[in-house]
């Protein structure tokens, strides 16, 4: 397969000399490091770049509590510098400080893997100084972009299963070990070594609650009972996967119209094949009692990737009535709602807005979404 571009190579490549630290931030696996790479590839035909990696024992010494001094060392001519996996940086936040402030001729790129030290560090040193992006796997739209509409659509069932992870889609056949790989040596990594986790057997027992409820509201009494642990722990549990990049959540959504769900989350995956991973299910999707929820789960990240990619800013829900009138996924972008159902199944696509949600928020937008039309929506062009 052909190198697959990623969508955000042209939004950061646009922020390039605007004298601001451009900050990247993913889980591990997903290609941070390639996408600057590539990026430095382009710019160093007409600049000095360097490229520090921060696994390497002497880049870390040398950035660990560097003076300005040493630093100028350091960076030489260089006028484009690319530092990764920052977060094994002690205090790096303040060195990129010092770097961005005393040479602001360079221009400054920094990954790091995820947001549970890369943030906490360098948010406040860097208040008014960087651009921050997120990546994820590879989204629908840019797998388009390297085959076409049709090939990627019979991808479908496919995708549903074993999720676009970048060394997934490009080793097909070796799937389910990459997944399992992953799995077992990056999901949790940065959890652990940023948490004094007592007990990790009870963040995977949660994943794994998580992985069956996709679609469904969550209860975190209900998960902490189940788990033996109490609400709270389950509270912090899931906020740290969250900002490791496993899992992410929607609100429902609430303008106080009478009963409305005001306080429910329904949770995510980024990844299907993760997902499928941690319940060690990778059945086709024709012959699964999960579709409709894998076909949710993949709809509602393709959407929020396809969106961070391109730079889209939107709020994302879904709607519940306590009547259970429902409606799949929210978006409220510029002030204005849209709405969408998902159905993979095309015989059950016939369906109509609710009228309590209709009737109050007249002039909404409302679309079924099925894998015939898909392709329109996970690529941003909306209904």
């Amino acid at each position: 397969m052909n190198t697959i571009q990623r969508d955000l190579k042209k939004v950061i490549e646009a922020k390039i000399g605007k004298g601001k630290v451009i900050v990247l931030i993913g889980p591990r696996q997903v290609g941070k490091t390639t996408l600057l790479k590539d990026i430095l590839a382009t710019y160093s035909e007409k600049k000095s770049v360097q490229f520090w990696n921060c696994d390497e024992p002497d880049i870390r010494s040398a950035l660990a509590d560097a003076n300005s001094a040493q630093l100028k060392t350091l960076a030489g001519k260089a006028e484009f510098i690319v530092i990764d996996e920052a977060q094994r940086i002690k205090n790096i936040g303040l060195t990129i400080k010092l770097l961005h402030d005393t040479f602001p001729q360079i221009q400054l790129a920094v990954t790091g893997s995820s947001s549970l030290d890369l943030s906490n560090t360098i948010n406040e040193p860097l208040t008014g100084r960087k651009f921050e992006y997120n990546l994820f796997p590879f989204s629908t739209h840019e797998l388009v972009q390297n085959t076409s509409l049709l090939d990627e659509q019979r991808m479908l069932s496919t995708r549903l299963v074993y999720g676009l992870y970048p060394d997934v889609v490009n080793n097909p056949g070796d799937e389910k070990e990459i997944l399992m790989n992953i799995v077992n040596s990056y999901l949790y990594k940065d959890v652990f070594e940023f948490q004094d986790i007592r007990k990790p057997a009870v963040i995977q027992k949660l994943l794994q609650a998580l992985a069956f409820q996709i679609g469904g509201e969550v209860s975190f009494n209900e998960l902490g009972n189940l788990l033996g642990i109490d609400t709270a722990t389950v509270q912090r549990y899931v906020d740290l996967l969250e900002k490791a990049y496993i899992i992410f959540h929607l609100n429902s959504f609430s303008r106080n119209v009478r009963n409305e769900l005001k306080k429910s989350i329904k949770i995510y995956f980024y990844d299907n094949g993760v997902r499928n991973a941690l319940i060690s299910n990778f059945s086709t999707a024709e012959l699964r009692n999960d579709t409709g929820a894998l076909w949710e789960n993949f709809l509602v990240s393709e959407r929020l990737k396809n969106n961070a990619f391109n730079n889209i800013m939107a709020k994302y829900y879904f709607w519940r009535t306590a009547q259970k009138q429902e409606i799949d996924f929210l978006e409220e972008k510029d002030g204005k709602l849209s709405a969408w159902e998902f159905k993979y199944n095309e015989k059950k696509a016939n369906v109509r807005c609710p009228l309590t949600f209709s009737n109050n928020y007249p002039g909404t937008p409302f679309a079924v979404v099925t894998p015939k039309n898909y392709l329109d929506f996970v690529g941003g062009e909306g209904i």
